[in-house]
């Protein structure tokens, strides 16, 4: 865990409350959202910071973000014990912030699932018989590539596949929350998988080369008051998670959270 000691207010940030992100404000995403028990859990917010920033800053910067009262007053939470959204009201004093590789403009890392037949060509996901994995239902091979490492067609997405930020997307949304009706086929995942990343990740094109290139970077973070971590939840869950996802050119960065349970909101 990085200690990212006080940074006397380096970086300061302001809330962006007029930036929106259609791809979850689309009604047939909420549907699906719902479907998947992740409607109201899965919240995005912006804000804009006033300082350069480069990659290397990042324990500065989370520690920044995580401390500065127009954060504070804003940042949307769920209580583990309640269920109910509350600001964070911790005072911060550690950040764990893990880069997420963000490399991939298209969907064809995906393609494997009907190449080595997770999904057929008609994109209906292949069943298997039930089998827990804590929380989760594992009732089909997609979600056994997704969760079990000694399954068989597990290789099928390489380690670096694994690690991308699009993946993480992918993941988490097959997996939904406590209770999540899955999908028989798999153009929903795909498709808001694809919306969504399209959303909040920032491209541009290389006036010599015409190439397209991202140019975000995204963090995986959580933060810690004097009594452990306090987000995204004090309860750890692999579906409760928080991105970071920082736009150097706008100077903007946006917050994909969810907090797994059971609500609708």
């Amino acid at each position: 865990m990085s200690q990212g000691m006080l940074c006397a207010g380096k970086f300061t940030f302001s809330p962006l409350p007029k930036r929106s992100f259609q791809s979850l404000e689309n009604p047939d995403t909420r549907r699906l959202l719902l479907k998947w028990s992740m409607n109201g859990r899965l919240v995005t917010q912006a804000f804009c910071y006033d300082q350069y920033f480069q990659p290397y800053q990042k324990d500065d910067f989370v520690l920044a973000f995580f401390q500065d009262p127009n954060v504070v007053s804003q940042l949307k939470v769920l209580s583990s014990t309640t269920g109910r959204w509350i600001q964070l009201g911790s005072k911060v004093k550690q950040v764990e912030a893990k880069e997420i590789p963000c490399t991939l403009l298209s969907m064809s890392v995906f393609d494997c699932l009907y190449t080595e037949g997770i999904v057929r060509q008609s994109g209906h996901i292949v069943k298997c018989l039930d089998e827990n994995l804590g929380d989760f239902t594992i009732s089909d091979e997609l979600r056994k590539v997704l969760l079990l490492e000694d399954s068989d067609n597990y290789d099928i997405f390489s380690s670096s596949d694994r690690e991308e930020f699009i993946f993480h997307l992918f993941k988490h949304l097959c997996l939904g929350g406590a209770l999540c009706q899955f999908e028989d086929v798999i153009e929903p995942y795909l498709d808001t998988t694809k919306s969504i990343y399209k959303d909040l990740v920032s491209v541009e094109k290389d006036p010599e080369t015409k190439k397209i290139n991202i140019i975000s970077t995204v963090f995986k973070v959580s933060a810690y008051d004097e009594n452990g971590m306090c987000y995204p939840s004090t309860q750890p869950h692999e579906q409760t998670f928080a991105y970071l996802i920082v736009d150097p050119l706008k100077r903007h960065v946006y917050l994909l959270y969810h907090c797994f349970g059971t609500g609708d909101f």
